[in-house]
Parts: structure tokens; sequence; C-alpha cells
């Protein structure tokens, strides 16, 4: 069985089109709708950049791999719920353990697997934004046979355009997320300012449109992950040490000291390494080669 044309529209309006290679938030390489080299079809590196044909032609070919595990463990399905199981896959490669398809197959009650299905909102150990609403557009194609609705038009100009769908509640998150880290999302309730995002994305290497899709997305929320991880380095450094009553802390603790400075060296240059994208859209207008040369990675 094959994706739709009504499923792939669906699953690339899920994932956005992006043609400019971009880390998604736990720092994999990513292009296109969502491809990673875990796709099989494409290796994403630091400033590859593709056309629209050939991001089309990959797409396709990726839904060929992904395709032949959702037609085995769901036999029999019709085709809005082929198209969601195939969503599903492709955004997580789990459609083989997924207890919500052991459930469907046993024709549990709706809720059973709707429940099972929305529980798959986590990345990296936290919910990711927009994947709760995500998997119950996916459980709405499932058990109701109800494909998402086109994205809205675009708002003014003023405004940046979102190009996923999304809740009043995330759009909350992504304006206070911009806020957060010094670019003005305006006043306008469920809008972001459009120079605003442009110079964000200038600012971190991405395709400066002024949309606000996938790549956007993954990069603030890098930068989020980055600055919650400093701020804790920072205020509570390592553990400290208990010392026992008996020890002469001049002659048996003056290791502590440097051991601990040590520590906090090394946790400190394991951040610094894995937002190393981070750390150069900081330093790309004063050193430009540095930020050039720790985007290659």
């Amino acid at each position: 069985m094959q994706t739709s044309p009504l499923g792939k529209a669906a699953l690339s309006q899920e994932e956005g089109d992006v043609l400019r290679a971009y880390r998604d938030p736990v720092g994999v390489w990513t292009i296109s709708r969502g491809l990673t080299a875990a796709s099989g079809v494409v290796k994403p590196r630091a400033g590859m950049i593709i056309t629209q044909a050939e991001s089309d032609r990959l797409f396709d070919l990726a839904l060929a791999r992904y395709e032949p595990a959702v037609t085995e463990v769901m036999p029999g399905a019709k085709q809005p719920a082929f198209d969601a199981g195939v969503s599903f896959h492709w955004n997580t490669g789990a459609i083989r353990r997924a207890s919500w398809v052991k459930r469907w197959r046993e024709k549990a009650p709706r809720e059973m697997i709707r429940a099972a299905l929305v529980a798959w909102n986590k990345g990296g150990g936290r919910v990711l934004p927009g994947l709760t609403a995500r998997r119950e557009r996916e459980a709405l194609m499932l058990l109701n046979g109800m494909y998402p609705a086109p994205l809205t038009a675009a708002p003014p100009l003023a405004h940046a355009r979102f190009a996923l769908q999304m809740s009043g509640i995330e759009i909350g998150a992504v304006r206070e997320g911009f806020r957060k880290l010094g670019y003005d999302p305006g006043d306008q309730v469920n809008a972001v300012l459009a120079k605003s995002v442009v110079r964000f994305q200038t600012d971190h290497a991405l395709n400066a449109d002024a949309v606000i899709g996938r790549a956007t997305l993954s990069t603030l929320q890098r930068r989020l992950d980055a600055r919650s991880k400093t701020a804790t380095a920072t205020v509570t450094g390592l553990p400290a040490a208990t010392v026992p009553a008996t020890v002469n802390p001049v002659s048996d603790l003056q290791w502590v000291g440097p051991l601990i400075w040590a520590g906090l060296a090394l946790y400190a240059l394991s951040l610094a390494w894995r937002y190393r994208d981070v750390i150069a859209a900081k330093t790309d207008r004063l050193f430009p080669r540095l930020a050039t040369f720790l985007r290659s990675f």
C-alpha cells in the first residue's frame, strides 16, 4: 500500500519542507521533510542546500522505505489509517513496537488506541512543541478518517508565517522563546514580528524568509536548551563534596578545589561542543571564520 496524495500533503504539512540543512532539537542534521541520515536516502550536512525537485524526489524515496513496515503491521488498514501510520512511523521509526498498533489490530476501544498514540509526544526525554497536537491529528486520521485542514493564509507582512500547525499555547511558547533570547515578538497575540524572525534566522544561518517552520523552531529550541543548561551550570556547578569530620582540610583536601574546577571546565567544554551551532550564531559577526568552522561539524 502507498501513501495517498492527502496523506503526503498532511505529512509535508507536519514536517515542513526545508531546502537548507538544519539541526533538529537534539542536534541531528536534517533537511527536506524532516529527513536525517537515518532515512537512508540523504546525509544532511552543514551548508547543504537542495532544490524543490530534489526535496520531492527524496521524499518519495523515503516514503518507499517507510511504507512496507506500515503495510506489514497494519494489515487491512483503510487509506486514512495507513496514512496516519506512515506519518507516525516517519516521525518516530517505531511502528513495529508502538503499543497503539497492537491495540488497533486487536480492535481495542478507540480511546485506548488514541491514548497510546498521543503518548508518543516526547523527544530526548521531554515533550516537544507540536508533537502532542500532531499525535492528535494522526489519531483523527487513524480513527475518524479525517485529514488535517490546510494551513490558513499567511498573516499580514508585518508578522511571520507559521509553516506548521500549532495551537495557541504552542505559539505563546514560541513568542516567549523569542522574547527570552532578545528577539521582540511584538504585541499581537498568536503572532511574531516578521523582522524579529528574520533577524533570528540571519543570526543562525537559516533562510531569512520570516517563515516559522521546522528549522526555525528546532534552532529556537536548541538556543533555549543551551541557555537553560548554561544557567544551571553557572548557578549550581558540581555537587559539593561531603567532608568527614576527622579529615584535615589542609593536608587531605587540598586537591578538592582543583578537582571541582577541572570538572566544571570539562562540563563547560561538553556543553560548548554540544551547542557549537549556538556559539557559532553568537560569534558570527565578530569571528566569522570561527563560526563557519563550528557549523562545519
